[in-house]
């Protein structure tokens, strides 16, 4: 668990948005590192959907960032492969790529880890990170969003 822990901890420390935030990356990276793999998948999802206007707003075709939230919870309910989530990671990068705007990125980023975290449990936290930099991005308060994330996790 300690080197779950450590790795957790490093990934949050790379963003800028919750370094100036650090109390809270050392408490969510505890409780992420404390749940199962379905648990952190509901998690990023729960994550990555709280942001997820801020993609539909620029970008409302687009579903893909929407399918791979849908991906997540189908795979921790059991409905859905490790590779069908999978893919629907890989296409909402790709509209994160295509996206156009930094803040539209930064959140099918946040779907696509989401998804990603089928794969491998550790994609959870990339979620939640990349959901409070869509939320810096738009410009709001991360503490608050960063708060939230933990009372979900906990949950």
């Amino acid at each position: 668990m300690l080197a779950t822990l450590h790795k957790i901890q490093l990934s949050m420390k790379q963003s800028s948005s919750i370094n100036s935030s650090g109390k809270w990356s050392v408490q969510i990276a505890f409780c992420a590192a404390q749940c199962d793999h379905q648990t952190l998948a509901l998690w990023a999802a729960d994550c990555a959907e709280h942001v997820l206007h801020l993609f539909a707003e620029l970008n409302p075709e687009d579903t893909r960032p929407v399918l791979a939230v849908a991906a997540a919870r189908a795979w921790a309910s059991g409905q859905m492969s490790v590779g069908e989530a999978r893919k629907s990671a890989f296409a909402a990068h790709a509209a994160a790529r295509e996206s156009g705007s930094t803040t539209a990125a930064a959140v099918a980023r946040s779907c696509g880890h989401a998804a990603a975290t089928a794969h491998v449990p550790d994609h959870a936290i990339h979620a939640a990170t990349y959901a409070i930099r869509a939320m810096e991005l738009a410009g709001g308060d991360i503490e608050t969003e960063c708060i939230w994330q933990l009372k979900r996790l906990k949950a």
